[in-house]
């Protein structure tokens, strides 16, 4: 049936606009629903999945017994020889496990207390929350005993070292340099009381507890990894959902008072998931700190700067920490180094290099 003209305008009138997506943007509609797709920050975690993967296959090949890739895919399948099977299933592939979550978790800890402070300095490893948790690990080990499990004491230390730096930088909340200064003081004395305990312990005793203070995936507990598993499969997406708010806590706290943040809220909320995946992961690895700076940097670099990179942060902590533990394996072989001194001499020129470049202050 032909429409006259009058009928055919009035058509166009009441048909939806075409929404036109922003440059650098995908647009994904269905029905009443659509969805912006960010094309660089897309391609940045594509990036980190595919170097994450090609990561992975080396460190499960790789090693005092080197293993081809036939050899690799059989053991991964279950089905290979036996030596292949049990260097990949019982001995690396859990370790490679370890290492993905604790990078991640590191990270993304990384990453939230960095916009919650606004500075790129401000991570778990530099205002005390690794140290607190370390404490009060090694506590547990060389005090009262591993049966106390030192994964729950290590979520004890890391909130203890949040609410006395919160508490100390009271006046400054967590913004600027009085909360990063609180929090290496508070660091520095967890760290005193580390090597005090250690110190009054017989040499057995102290070298059971000598994991926690250096971060290592060696002597990782396969409790305290499926906790961090479950920790992270929660914590992640709750840090996915708070993004929006988060990207507005960035600017000034009238503007994102003015813009529906309820910024005390979403501060304690943003600050317990930091405190949370930090002392997970802290309880799987020992304090690797540095990755929770490397981690987010990384992840800055290669995605846009309109959000927070919270999923590449989690990709590019865990490539991070997977490349230093295969670092630390096969550097001085058969002698492993723990991967808390391989992230330390990596993440230590890359702090030197923060504070120097002119840009260094501000997230905003």
């Amino acid at each position: 049936m032909l429409l006259s003209p009058v009928e055919t305008s009035r058509r166009h009138a009441t048909a939806p606009a075409e929404v036109s997506a922003p440059p650098g943007h995908w647009r994904l509609a269905w029905g009443r629903h659509s969805l912006l797709i960010d094309r660089r920050d897309l391609g940045a975690i594509l990036l980190l999945l595919l170097g994450l993967l090609a990561a992975s296959a080396a460190y499960l090949a790789l090693g005092s017994v080197p293993l081809g890739l036939d050899e690799l895919y059989a053991g991964l399948a279950g089905h290979g020889a036996p030596l292949a099977g049990v260097l990949i299933q019982e001995l690396r592939l859990p370790r490679l496990i370890a290492a993905w979550l604790t990078g991640a978790a590191f990270a993304v800890a990384g990453c939230l207390m960095q916009t919650l402070a606004r500075n790129r300095l401000a991570t778990p490893g530099i205002i005390g929350i690794d140290n607190g948790a370390t404490a009060f690990a090694v506590a547990s080990v060389v005090g009262l005993g591993v049966s106390l499990a030192p994964p729950a004491m290590a979520l004890a230390g890391a909130t203890t070292a949040a609410a006395l730096t919160f508490g100390l930088a009271s006046g400054g909340g967590t913004r600027g340099y009085r909360f990063i200064v609180a929090g290496i003081g508070v660091g520095a004395v967890f760290g005193a009381i580390t090597q005090l305990l250690l110190a009054r312990v017989a040499i057995d005793t102290a070298n059971a507890a000598y994991p926690w203070t250096v971060g290592t995936l060696n002597a990782r507990s396969g409790q305290a990894v499926t906790v961090l598993a479950l920790g992270l499969a929660i914590g992640l997406p709750l840090a996915l959902a708070l993004a929006r708010s988060l990207s507005l806590m960035r600017f000034s706290d009238a503007v994102a008072s003015g813009l529906g943040v309820t910024l005390h809220r979403r501060r304690r909320q943003v600050l317990s998931l930091s405190v949370l995946l930090t002392a997970l992961a802290v309880a799987v690895a020992g304090p690797v700190g540095l990755v929770g700076l490397v981690g987010p940097e990384i992840a800055r670099a290669l995605t846009s700067k309109r959000g927070v990179p919270l999923l590449a942060s989690a990709l590019a902590g865990a490539l991070v920490m997977v490349l230093a533990d295969l670092t630390g394996r096969l550097l001085l072989a058969p002698i492993e180094l723990p991967v808390g001194i391989v992230t330390a001499i990596v993440g230590g020129p890359w702090l030197l290099w923060i504070l120097l470049r002119p840009a260094a202050k501000p997230l905003a």
